[in-house]
């Protein structure tokens, strides 16, 4: 019941959210904490350290980028097949990547991220280092307008939200709990019978999915699709994001994303906006020293202590 009350307080303060801050900045956050949750889906709740999962983030920004530039999709139909695309190369990576285990199965992903990288570096229809520039918004379901940065932001929303209830759907049902049983014991899970493989694949998958829904709604917000999205320094950053905010909790990237987002955006147009990289990484390193729990994690356990 107050887990229902703070659901309902959250939405809440998104609804007014943009009358307050700036709506660009609040979709970009948006769009990074569905990605971060994605990801946090599988390294979280099945142990599988993806360092190539940029690669579902940019497949479904192009997608949608070129599909709305070129056909005249509506922004729902767009985002709808970069996130079927996105799902579609996660089936075929996590085919291949979940047969091995630690950083067997890391290298495996940044290995085929990498090969994805220098073909969307290569392929005509992505523009090359240029990217796909003026992407439309389009209309939503040709009536709304999504020019307006208001609308756009609720349609962003609208998106996080079921995104964000897709993992949690997903985490707490009987599937989820057999997710971390192979997270906790995965010798003692093919004891019982899970064939651990088929479990981990559709995680796989459905954390691509959400991967691609995250850049297919960035590109829609930017107007853009390029290969930063498909870099590996954008793998390194949402696993920055979900370890500081909290891996393995519902609210961890979510929290992450806000502390990384808001970071870059505030040393952006400062002076210290050449030594963004260099912060993030002395805060990777404190966060991974002093508190490896995260954010929320942290939080959790001093509630327990004091109050449980």
């Amino acid at each position: 019941m107050k887990i229902n009350k703070l659901y309902l307080l959250l939405i809440l303060v998104a609804l007014v959210a943009p009358s307050l801050v700036y709506p660009v900045f609040l979709m970009k956050l948006l769009c990074f904490a569905l990605f971060a949750c994605a990801f946090n889906l599988l390294l979280g709740f099945v142990g599988l350290l993806s360092f190539g999962h940029a690669v579902f983030l940019g497949t479904g920004g192009y997608i949608t980028g070129y599909l709305m530039l070129n056909t005249g999709l509506t922004p729902e139909l767009g985002v709808l097949a970069g996130t079927v695309g996105a799902g579609l190369l996660g089936a075929i990576y996590g085919k291949l990547a979940v047969k091995r285990e630690g950083i067997y199965f890391a290298m495996v992903t940044l290995a085929l991220a990498q090969l994805a990288f220098f073909f969307y570096l290569q392929a005509p229809f992505t523009g090359g280092e240029d990217g796909l520039q003026g992407v439309p918004r389009g209309e939503l379901f040709g009536l709304i307008d999504l020019n307006d940065n208001f609308a756009m932001y609720y349609f962003v929303l609208a998106i996080f939200i079921f995104g964000f209830w897709m993992v949690h759907r997903t985490v707490h049902s009987p599937f989820g709990q057999i997710l971390k049983a192979i997270r906790e014991n995965e010798p003692r899970a093919v004891s019982l019978g899970y064939n651990v493989n088929d479990y981990k694949w559709v995680a796989f998958i459905i954390s691509s999915a959400l991967a691609g829904l995250a850049g297919s709604t960035k590109t829609l917000v930017f107007q853009l699709a390029s290969l930063t999205d498909v870099h590996w320094h954008m793998s390194g950053e949402v696993v920055l994001m979900t370890l500081l905010g909290g891996m393995g909790t519902i609210f961890g990237p979510l929290v992450g994303a806000g502390v990384v987002i808001s970071i870059q955006n505030m040393l952006s147009g400062g002076e210290l906006g050449n030594y963004i990289h260099i912060i993030m990484g002395i805060i990777f390193i404190v966060c991974v020293l002093a508190f490896r729990s995260g954010i929320v994690g942290e939080f959790q356990k001093l509630v327990k202590k004091n109050f449980g």
